[in-house]
Formats: C-alpha cells, structure tokens, sequence
C-alpha cells in the first residue's frame, strides 16, 4: 500500500466519486457476513487516503479534503445499509443455507488479501494465527443453539458496534461474521429495517412513515453508535500501533480470524419453530405461547443436506471465494495506477 493519498485528494469530484464507490461496497459487506469493508476500500482503491483521513480528524486535522472522502464514504455506506438491511435479513431468513454457502466463499477469498501483506511466514506469525482460530473456533461453538434476542443487550449492543467498525479498518476481517457470533446480527439488520420503514414507510404492507418507530430504535443506535465510533478510532490507531511494533504477530491474528470464521459459517442449519419447553427471552413457552414468538427469535438449528444441497453450496462457496479474489485484485491494481 504504498499509494500517495495525496494524488486522489487534489481531485475533489474524482474523490467524491470513489467515496461513494468505495462506501457504497462498503455498505454491502457490512450487510454481509464473510466479506469485508477494508477489502471492499481496497477494491476501490481508497483505503490508504480513508486511513489517512481517519488517522488526521481523530488527531484534530480537519482537511477539507479528509472530510470530504469520509463525508462521501459515510453516507453512501449508510444509505445502503438503510435501504437493504431489511431485504438481507429476509435472505438469511428464508435461504440461510445458500446464503451462508456464500459468505464462507466471501471469507476465503480474503485470505489471499492478507498473506500478501503478511508473507513470507515466520514463527510469531504461524503461533498468532493458531491462537486467534482458535479463539474463533471456541466462539463459533459456544454459540450453538443461542437464539439472538437472549444476547441482546447494551453491552453487547455496543461491542456489535467496535465489530463492525473493525470490518472498516482490517482488510479480510468481517464485521458482519462477527456480528453473527455475538449474536447481534439480524436483530441490528432488523432495527436498521425499522428505521427505514419508520422514515419511508411500508409500501409492501401499505403502511405510512411513523417516526415512533425511529425514536423505540433509539436504544439499539445509541450504544451501537458509540461502538462505532469507538472502534473506528481506537481500531485505526490500535492497528497501526501494533503494525509498527509487532507487524507478523498482528498479521497472523488477522489470518486466524479469517480462517476461523469459516467454521462458524457450516451452512445447513435453519430457523426452527420454538416449541413447549424451549427457553425465549428468559421465558419457557407452553403449548400456546411457542406459537407466537417472532421467526426473528426462532433458535437456529443445523439439518443433514442432501446431495444437491452440497453440491450447491460447493458452487457457492466457489463463487464466493471467486468474486472477492477479483475484487482484491482489481483493488491492488487501483492502488499500482494511482501510486
């Protein structure tokens, strides 16, 4: 990345448009676990000036130039996410198989990205990386079976939001995946979507705008935003305090995520009905009360595939792991051309 941020700045409607570029398929892989916004930044070609002007406003050097990448990353990025969370989390509802056959090709696909900038291996590389897939794998396991509305909470409200601004800072590393671990995932989609529909409305179910709905979202955006805003500034800083000093070792805790988070992607589980004896939201359901729990709190279950199903996924997987090495690799012949 050895791209002068300098040559794009010089040209503010050039910048503007490839901020939007770059926050518009940010938007997208903050909506989808497996892939990453710092690929997505790189892909456009972006991502060092984004650092750079992250790195100048949380130090108090307010650039025009700065501000006007992140203004354009920024809002396109919150434009998609306000439009399309809610068509996501339908996805991941009604064809989590496929979906999820997907996001382990988008995850793959960024390890290529990483080992460019971490090669050649070494000891403090190989150990760190074990260690953080193994931290992974832990995590990945110790949320079977946990339906979503049990974790939520502020606390966890707001580490969603230091993950997924880490996903704007670390190339290859997933802020939506790791919003899956902790549970958050489609709840957030869901607020996002109530947002939306509280801003424009409901032209599907014929239901005007209701700021009511915006203002009951309120308890989910305000610690989610302070995790953002957190991670952003303490991710950026922290990544190149540790880049400076422990660069394998940091490169090699990337890697572990990465591969990691593969394991908790196994793509043939689906929503179950809840039934008498299940625990939700701290109540144990009856009969009766098992029916009327919202598919957003149906606990997640994993199935045996058939045939065709694994053979799909394999294609999946695939085309996943294909399009994001395109993606990597159009972003590092961006950065070749600018620099």
């Amino acid at each position: 990345m050895s791209q002068d941020p300098d040559s794009e700045l010089h040209h503010p409607a050039r910048l503007a448009t490839r901020g939007a570029i770059g926050g518009t398929l940010m938007g997208l892989a903050n909506l989808v676990p497996g892939i990453s916004g710092g690929t997505m930044l790189l892909a456009a070609g972006i991502y060092p000036a984004f650092i750079t002007a992250i790195a100048e406003v949380t130090t108090l050097r307010f650039r025009p130039r700065s501000l006007l990448l992140l203004a354009s990353v920024a809002a396109s990025a919150a434009l998609v996410i306000l439009l399309l969370a809610g068509s996501v989390k339908g996805l991941i509802q009604d064809y989590r198989w496929i979906m999820y056959s997907l996001f382990i090709g988008l995850t793959l696909g960024g390890i290529p990205l990483l080992w460019r900038m971490a090669r050649p291996a070494t000891p403090s590389l190989i150990v760190s990386a074990a260690m953080a897939f193994a931290l992974m794998v832990a995590m990945a396991f110790g949320g079977d079976g946990v339906s979503h509305a049990e974790q939520r909470n502020l606390f966890l409200i707001f580490v969603a939001g230091l993950a997924a601004s880490s996903a704007m800072i670390l190339p290859g590393v997933s802020g939506g995946y790791l919003l899956l671990l902790l549970g958050q995932y489609e709840p957030i989609l869901g607020t996002v979507d109530q947002i939306r529909r509280g801003l424009l409305g409901d032209s599907a179910a014929g239901t005007p705008a209701d700021f009511g709905l915006v203002l009951d979202a309120l308890w989910v955006v305000v610690p989610l935003g302070f995790g953002v805003v957190s991670g952003v500034v303490g991710v950026s800083n922290l990544l190149q305090w540790l880049l400076a000093r422990a660069e394998k070792a940091t490169f090699g805790v990337l890697l572990g995520l990465l591969l990691g988070a593969v394991v908790g992607l196994w793509p043939f589980q689906e929503g179950r009905a809840p039934q008498a004896g299940d625990v939700v939201k701290g109540r144990v359901l009856d009969a009766q009360t098992s029916g009327e729990v919202d598919v957003d709190d149906w606990p997640v279950v994993r199935f045996d595939p058939s045939r065709g199903q694994v053979g799909a996924s394999m294609a999946l997987v695939a085309l996943g792991l294909g399009a994001t090495v395109i993606l990597g690799a159009f972003g590092r012949s961006e950065d070749d051309e600018v620099g």
